[in-house]
């Protein structure tokens, strides 16, 4: 199958991209630097040369798809999350982005199109379990998120397969923030924002890159790509603490986190995510059940 994807090269697509040659599809993938270009030809890919917000030109390299990956995203980085205006470029990513790939993959004919979407926006459910029919909220950092899943659906309306996968928080080597985290356990310093009995659900980098491969065969909808068993914030903290073999000697910034309210809810909500819907459609299921297994496989693994 030739697919083509968008942020090949991000945390998410540079484990993606690999995965799809490997499954034995011909990959076409936007390089935006002479730098993405290399490392997607080092994963067996072919790099492309054209703008996210060029529908004619992103028509034009989607003939002849079966599908288009659309990963591409911006998020700040840990000193710049809080500040609103830090997400303006991840937002028009989303919105106008997500908006140009779904143009241009129905004016080439394309028959499938996956759009990256996150778990987060769910509302908190305390500690209830949270399927793809559970209410979702409209705080501010994920205007972007709303707009993309809406242009997915609007391919499905077209005709297509539009196919949203929502995965929970992203950790392993590649991860940015989670390789942070790991950094600061080494330093004896645990992260928590908000409660510890609240629920965080995440997903192993290798296992998303996964479930993209799966997700290739699967009917138009959303689905939840998380691990088995979401833990609670302050296993979250044991797990990494126990990967790296270090007790934290100080822990947060806890429940103080709750006091900065929007700006850092993504983060704070209670999301205890299930991935059933994903493993009975797809036939998928993620290698490490949860964080547990999961960070101590990052931390023995060379970068």
């Amino acid at each position: 199958m030739r697919v083509f994807v968008t942020g090949g090269t991000g945390a998410i697509g540079g484990h993606a991209v690999p995965a799809l040659v490997a499954a034995g599809h011909e990959v076409r993938a936007l390089a935006r630097s002479d730098v993405a270009a290399a490392a997607l030809r080092a994963h067996g890919a072919t790099p492309v040369r054209v703008s996210l917000f060029d529908r004619d030109g992103l028509a034009e390299n989607f003939d002849g798809c079966a599908a288009v990956v659309n990963l591409a995203s911006a998020l700040p980085g840990t000193t710049s999350f809080i500040r609103k205006s830090a997400w303006a470029e991840c937002h028009r990513i989303r919105r106008d982005g997500s908006a140009a790939v779904v143009d241009a993959a129905i004016a080439a004919g394309v028959p499938r199109v996956l759009q990256e979407s996150v778990a987060m926006i769910y509302a908190d459910a305390g500690d209830r379990w949270i399927d793809e029919e559970s209410p979702v909220d409209n705080y501010p950092i994920a205007v972007g998120n709303h707009a993309a899943e809406a242009s997915a659906r609007r391919f499905t309306g077209s005709g297509g397969v539009g196919v949203v996968l929502r995965f929970g928080l992203f950790y392993g080597i590649g991860a940015a923030h989670s390789e942070q985290l790991v950094a600061l356990a080494r330093r004896r310093i645990g992260f928590r924002a908000g409660r510890p009995g609240a629920y965080v659900s995440s997903i192993h980098l290798a296992d998303a890159a996964d479930a993209v491969v799966s997700a290739l065969r699967t009917d138009s909808g959303t689905y939840n790509i998380v691990d088995d068993l979401p833990v609670t914030k302050r296993d979250h903290t044991a797990a990494l603490a126990g990967a790296v073999g270090r007790h934290p000697v100080v822990t947060g910034p806890g429940r103080a986190a709750l006091l900065l309210g929007e700006r850092t809810t993504s983060l704070t909500r209670s999301l205890r995510v299930s991935n059933k819907r994903f493993r009975s459609a797809a036939g998928w299921r993620p290698h490490y059940a949860s964080v547990w297994e999961g960070y101590a496989h990052m931390v023995r693994r060379p970068a």
